[in-house]
């Protein structure tokens, strides 16, 4: 009889022992789900903001890898669910640099037309004022404004693009 109780406690624990495993494991998936929505929320504006402006991608990419380190197992859960590196590939960043350099092509060439508009209205300005000082600075003008903001625009034109390649593996 004692060995018969024996058994029944023996079988007992290890049936407690299973369903206690059991939950453990069904808290730590509920807990990584968590986890793993809570970086799917966290990346959603990055997406938004990446396909309206290249320079998101120097902003959350750096972000993106530090989720990777702290998070690997559910970081690889969103790779599978998106079919590629969560939240950004390295495809869509050679894009995003492909694009940015295409907006600065456009932007330097409207630029350009502007300022050769503007500084041939100045010319013929300062044609017609037979040369007044006032005329020759309207025109220095234009020409020091077109050189500072090119300037400044290719400078941080440079400074993002550099950020990106420095994202590419």
């Amino acid at each position: 009889m004692i060995l018969a109780a024996a058994i029944v406690v023996a079988g007992a624990i290890v049936w407690a022992a299973r369903l206690v495993a059991s939950e453990i494991r069904a808290a730590r998936d509920a807990a990584s789900r968590g986890r793993t929505s809570a970086l799917l929320d966290l990346f959603a504006p990055a997406l938004a903001a990446a396909q309206q402006d290249p320079r998101a991608y120097v902003v959350w990419q750096p972000i993106a890898r530090i989720a990777r380190q702290l998070f690997p197992d559910e970081c690889a859960a969103l790779d599978r669910a998106a079919g590629g590196a969560f939240p950004f590939s390295a495809e869509q960043i050679q894009a995003a640099h492909a694009r940015w350099t295409a907006d600065w092509l456009a932007w330097e060439r409207a630029h350009d037309t502007e300022y050769k508009r503007r500084a041939a209205a100045a010319a013929a300005d300062l044609a017609a004022s037979g040369n007044s000082q006032a005329a020759r600075g309207v025109l220095d003008a234009v020409e020091q404004e077109k050189l500072d903001l090119y300037q400044r625009r290719y400078a941080e034109y440079v400074r993002v693009a550099k950020a990106l390649q420095s994202l590419q593996p």
